[in-house]
């Protein structure tokens, strides 16, 4: 039979696996990727989260122990919750000079001045009604919140955080967190905004790690409803003037084409955060052996970055780190 001559062999660049890197056209690199850590009260704390296999609870002696390990592999970011030890109506933990999470910037800090420290600045883990907001009368308020956001920030700023990330998604808290950064003295201390944060339900398990499931209600009211895309632009372009410096989408891999719209519409670096229900999911079904963990954790976040992501925010950084380590050698 004579076969035709006029169709293109694309199976040429694909031959061998020496040809296939040399036209490789996006990359995961160490250097993209952001490990969530959670510190708590207390000496000696390595405690596992149930729904979260191989994420813990670190107090500061075992964080610090933690921040050796991922600096030796090549981890060189990190973003930081707390867990307090104290909860009340003006969630002052949030904000107080010893706080969980001002501690455990300095320790970072110490163990790596190198590190890049990002922090979390959000009420819903320091009040009893587990909202992003002060509520009054079963309602989250939207600007009395930002005052402590901003006073928040500023602590954080104060013990040494490289990178503010308030992901809150109270209307106005880019401008007051600026400002409030600005007032203290941190001119060129960066914002990183949860922009596009929807109400999902692939928080679950984050809700575990950080104690701050809502005592009632729900955050519908001001996170994202899951069926928006422009509402998305939106969010992001009021961020933008308010003077944020990165934007971030949240959760990651049911949204790339959020992260994409974003990609496409703004200059500025673009974050994905790889949540903790997608975390979970991936992890339970490598436990019982139905999924290879590690080249479908590969192929997921590689996805995140053709999406169009800069960085990546993913409990897997550090067996990232470790897999790209033994793929270099």
């Amino acid at each position: 039979m004579q076969l035709p001559t006029d169709f293109q062999r694309l199976r040429r660049l694909r031959r061998s696996a020496g040809i296939r890197s040399m036209v490789r056209e996006t990359e995961l690199r160490v250097q993209d990727l952001i490990y969530p850590l959670f510190a708590a009260h207390g000496t000696g704390v390595k405690e596992e989260i149930h729904s979260m296999p191989g994420v813990y609870h670190f107090s500061i002696d075992t964080l610090r122990k933690e921040i050796q390990a991922i600096s030796e592999i090549g981890v060189n970011s990190v973003i930081l919750f707390g867990v307090p030890a104290h909860k009340d109506e003006h969630s002052s933990e949030a904000y107080a000079e010893e706080g969980i999470v001002q501690q455990a910037i300095r320790a970072v800090k110490e163990e790596n001045p190198e590190m890049v420290v990002v922090t979390d600045v959000c009420l819903c883990a320091y009040n009893p009604h587990g909202h992003c907001g002060i509520v009054h009368g079963g309602q989250i308020l939207n600007d009395p919140t930002l005052e402590l956001l901003a006073k928040t920030a500023v602590s954080h700023a104060q013990a040494g955080a490289d990178i503010i990330a308030p992901s809150d998604m109270m209307d106005g808290r880019i401008a007051a967190i600026r400002a409030g950064l600005d007032q203290h003295g941190y001119l060129d201390l960066p914002i990183m905004s949860y922009s596009v944060k929807y109400a999902s339900s692939f928080y679950g398990p984050f809700r575990d790690a950080a104690h701050s499931a809502p005592s009632f209600g729900d955050r519908k009211t001001y996170q994202m409803d899951p069926a928006n895309v422009r509402e998305a632009m939106r969010e992001a372009m009021a961020d933008v003037e308010e003077g944020a410096d990165f934007l971030m989408v949240k959760p990651a891999m049911a949204y790339m084409d959020i992260i994409r719209q974003l990609r496409d519409n703004f200059d500025l670096p673009i974050v994905s955060y790889n949540v903790s229900g997608e975390y979970a999911m991936v992890k339970a079904a490598a436990q019982n052996g139905w999924v290879d963990e590690q080249r479908i954790v590969m192929e997921l976040l590689t996805g995140l970055k053709r999406a169009g992501s800069d960085l990546i925010i993913t409990y897997y950084a550090k067996d990232v780190a470790g897999w790209l380590n033994e793929q270099s050698r």
